[in-house]
């Protein structure tokens, strides 16, 4: 009797056990799987209860309104949610709408900018269920994120009546892909584009982010506010979520947090969120509950599981089979007999057959002569013969034009373990060709129409920039829709990894110089040396390569960059990087090569700094570096902001000075800026006087060393205006009849 009461005791311990894993497997004890918040239904692991969602990101709040209604918020905000799926790993939210008016009582414009910040949350905004749409008939509006500009013109053809569905650019609607993983936003407007003149009949200008299947133009958008009237100046769209920013194998390794993916039959997925989880194929439920995915019956669902005999249910599949006397031809049970009219039936058949091989190979063979067709028409319509010609007139020419095939080859098929790094126009692939050379090919998105008929003469002009400082352009692959450009590989990653990848690194004063003295050098060459001249766009520290000795190498400066003759061909899309973008360029959309100056000062002040060019998550005062910077020189705190590993006093003096010469470069006005070929020379200059710390002690000899290059003056842009520096000293050495 006591050993029954001992087994028994065993069993009830052993069943609570199980029951206690199960609930911390799924969720806390008390905690429902799924709740409703009026028609939404919020399964886990989200939860209205902050204690019972898998963590605070998951938190929603459900409450009414002023005006009655029910509504589901995320967390303790006010970001509204109207939709969630577990099987997607999606949530549908309504986010504001970007506005400028023109206002009759002021005679001016009023702006509304609308913003999202999800930086904090499990959150990221769906790239393929999204759209940046931009409406009016005169608005250049923009998208403006952590690590990008993106926008569109919108226009009207006066006297051509507007059309309700259309979203072409010129009939009052624009729209623009969303790039992956946005987690912030802000919509902007031109200012130099507006509404003044044309108040009467097209009041407004918009620019949101909205989910693509729930847009559809109207004309009434543009003559009275009902697109920003219609849902309390919202717009729907769609986001993606994660559980965290891990990927699937961190997750699974991560000790402090607990891996979400606990149901049996359940799968881990890697989206632009991070890791989430799926229930496998044949099975449905929540994969965040213990025993969530449960198999489906498809023996239930005759449409989506066809089966014309008996179907029998397995975990995670079905069977289906004829019974005993008849066998499953073409999907159908039938009788299993010989017949005399199987003899024609079976004939017809193989006839049939033969009749559809002979079609499938004569499309065959007309689809690839088609597709043959089409990359001769891609290889003329990019200059491919002009650029062809040249190269034979050209003796030891070591461009390339490659085939599809062979920039295949290279790259393997374009597989994600060559990818070397993003940009906003494409991804740059790791590969190796037939002669064993390393190559990085640069594979675009898009080319607009004008670069599409200049291209083979630029490539021709690229192909020729032989400088140690910028990256070798190599070749070229043309048969394709948007050529992909093949440069030399530099082994040793960006400046921007160097400076900012790992803060503990030592990086001398003298490399830190050096690498700004050889990429002005390469930019000054660009500006004044190629014929013609080229403008780089986008200068930044990522954009600097260093090979195995660190020598620098500027990149990315690919067709798109050539000077124009035109000048209309200056206007273009706002797009770029923040934090190094030409202030005057935003308001022009003009670019210069003193565009490239400005932006070269942000490099020279991450040099000086080790500080990123722009920090969404700082302080308002310290998300710029510029700012901060000018602010520093301001109040005479620009010790304050030099990077603790190259200030001291010996070198104070020389730092001044590079903090002058990128003061210089930050000028507003782009005509007060020095030329990069003054950039170049001063660095130069600096250069020699790390090499030389004795001339800092004599005066005399400083005077030498700095005053060599008759390029000095004593009131030009390369000396300084503060306290007396280094430049200073050698004016005044030439003043006094030097």
């Amino acid at each position: 009797m006591e050993f029954l009461r001992l087994l028994l005791l065993c069993l009830l311990v052993a069943v609570w056990l199980l029951a206690a894993a199960d609930v911390a497997a799924a969720q806390k004890p008390g905690c429902a799987n799924t709740t409703w918040c009026g028609d939404i239904d919020v399964p886990y692991p989200y939860a209205m209860n902050e204690e019972c969602a898998i963590h605070s990101g998951f938190y929603l709040n459900c409450s009414k309104t002023k005006d009655g209604a029910t509504k589901l918020f995320h967390g303790h905000g006010n970001l509204e949610m109207t939709k969630i799926s577990v099987q997607d790993n999606k949530a549908w939210v309504k986010t504001y709408i970007s506005r400028q008016c023109y206002n009759q009582s002021t005679n001016r414009m009023l702006y509304n900018d609308a913003w999202m910040n999800i930086t904090s949350t499990p959150f990221v905004l769906s790239a393929d269920d999204n759209k940046i749409v931009v409406l009016g008939c005169r608005s250049l509006a923009y998208m403006l994120s952590d690590s990008y500009a993106i926008g569109c013109l919108s226009t009207c053809n006066h006297g051509v009546p507007l059309k309700n569905g259309s979203c072409s650019g010129t009939d009052g609607c624009c729209q623009l892909d969303l790039p992956k993983s946005v987690r912030y936003y802000r919509g902007y407007f031109n200012e130099l584009y507006n509404t003044t003149q044309i108040w009467q009949r097209t009041p407004c200008n918009y620019v949101s982010v909205m989910e693509s299947a729930a847009f559809n133009f109207s004309t009434t958008y543009l003559t009275s506010t009902a697109f920003y009237d219609k849902d309390h100046a919202k717009t729907p769209a769609v986001m993606e979520w994660a559980i965290t920013q891990d990927s699937c194998e961190e997750a699974k390794i991560n000790k402090t947090v607990p891996y979400a993916c606990v149901s049996n039959n359940s799968l881990c997925i890697t989206n632009n969120a991070g890791y989430a989880c799926n229930c496998s194929k044949g099975y449905e439920g929540n994969p965040y509950i213990a025993g969530g995915c449960t198999d489906i019956n498809e023996c239930l669902d005759n449409v989506t599981y066809p089966c014309a005999g008996i179907c029998k249910n397995t975990l995670g599949s079905f069977t289906c089979s004829c019974p005993q006397g008849k066998n499953m031809i073409s999907g159908v049970c039938m009788e299993d007999q010989k017949s005399t009219w199987m003899a024609p039936v079976f004939g017809a058949s193989i006839g049939l057959v033969v009749l559809v091989v002979a079609i499938t190979c004569a499309y065959l063979i007309r689809e690839r002569r088609k597709l043959r067709y089409i990359k001769q028409k891609y290889f003329r319509q990019h200059g491919g013969l002009l650029l062809f010609q040249e190269m034979k007139s050209e003796q030891g020419v070591s461009f390339k034009i490659l085939s599809e095939e062979e920039v295949k080859e290279a790259t393997n098929r374009f597989a994600e373990q060559q990818v070397i790094g993003h940009g906003g126009h494409g991804k740059v692939y790791k590969g190796v060709l037939k002669s064993n050379v390393e190559v990085a090919v640069k594979r675009c998105l898009t080319i607009d129409e004008q670069q599409k008929k200049e291209f083979g003469k630029e490539m021709l002009i690229l192909s020729q920039i032989n400088h140690k400082n910028i990256v070798k352009l190599l070749g070229c692959c043309l048969e394709v829709e948007v050529p992909m450009l093949v440069y030399e590989f530099v082994p040793n990653g960006t400046l921007f990894h160097l400076i900012h990848g790992n803060y503990s690194r030592h990086i001398s004063l003298d490399t830190r110089v050096r690498i700004a003295h050889e990429s002005a050098e390469a930019l000054a060459y660009l500006h004044s040396c190629a014929s013609p001249p080229i403008v780089h766009g986008d200068v930044k520290s990522a954009n600097i390569l260093l090979n195995a000795d660190f020598t620098a190498k500027v990149s990315d400066f690919g067709a798109s960059i050539l000077a124009p003759s035109d000048e209309s061909q200056f206007v273009t899309l706002v797009q770029g990087t923040c934090g190094y973008l030409d202030p005057e360029y935003m308001q022009t959309c003009q670019l210069t090569d003193k565009s490239d100056v400005y932006s070269f000062g942000v490099v020279l002040l991450e040099l000086l700094t080790r500080k990123k060019a722009f920090n969404l998550k700082g302080p308002e005062y310290e998300k710029s570096l510029s700012m901060l910077f000018l602010e520093a020189i301001k109040e005479n705190k620009l010790e304050d902001i030099i990077d603790d590993q190259i200030k001291n006093d010996e070198n104070m003096e020389i730092l001044e000075e590079i903090a002058e010469l990128a003061r210089q470069c930050l000028e507003m006005c782009g005509v007060n800026r020095p030329s990069m070929k003054e950039v170049e020379d001063k660095l130069v200059r600096l250069r020699k006087v790390l090499h030389h710390p004795w001339a800092l002690k004599d005066p005399e000899e400083l005077d030498i060393l700095l005053g060599e290059s008759s390029s000095v003056n004593t009131t030009g842009v390369i000396l300084s205006t503060g306290n007396l520096s280094i430049t200073k000293k050698v004016a005044m050495g030439l003043e006094s009849g030097r």
